[in-house]
C-alpha cells in the first residue's frame, strides 16, 4: 500500500493555522500583577540625614565599643605580613586582628585564592598592627 504523500500535503498547505491566545493573556496578566506588585511596595523613606555619624561608621567608637583593632578573616587564611615582616603566628581561626589606623592610614590586600593578606602599615605602628583575634 503507497502512501499518498500529494494529497496530505495539499490538505496541510489548505488549513489555517489555529492560534490559542488564552495562555499567552494568562502569562501577560500574571507578570502585570507581579510587577503591579512589587512596584507599589516602597522601601523605607529613610534619609541618610536620619542617622548618626556613629551609626553611619563601622569603626568602633566609645558609644560602640572600646576595640582598637577590626577583625579581618578570611577563608583559607595561611600568611600575613606586615611591612614584609610575616606575622603570621598571629593568625586564630582564619582571621586577625588589625590596629584601626591601619585601616585608616595604611593598606591591605587581601587575596583569597593564596590566602595571604599583605599590609603596608605607618611606621609607628609596625609592632601593634596585628594581633591575635581574642575570642569569647
Amino acid at each position: 500500500m503507497a502512501i499518498d504523500t500529494k494529497k496530505f500535503k495539499d490538505k496541510i498547505e489548505h488549513q489555517t493555522p489555529n492560534i490559542n491566545l488564552v495562555p499567552l493573556l494568562d502569562v501577560i496578566f500574571t507578570i502585570m500583577i507581579f510587577l503591579l506588585v512589587m512596584l507599589s511596595q516602597h522601601p523605607g523613606e529613610t534619609q541618610l540625614d536620619d542617622y548618626s555619624p556613629e551609626q553611619i561608621s563601622a569603626k568602633p567608637t566609645t558609644s560602640t565599643g572600646d576595640s582598637e583593632y577590626y577583625l579581618l578573616p578570611l577563608n583559607g587564611l595561611k600568611k600575613v605580613t606586615v611591612n614584609g615582616v610575616d606575622k603570621s603566628s598571629e593568625i586564630r581561626h582564619g582571621s586577625i586582628a588589625v590596629h584601626t589606623r591601619v585601616m585608616d592610614e595604611g593598606q591591605i590586600m587581601m587575596d583569597s585564592s593564596t590566602g595571604t593578606i599583605t599590609i603596608t602599615a605607618p611606621n609607628d605602628l609596625v609592632d601593634v598592627a596585628v594581633k591575635a583575634p581574642a575570642y569569647n
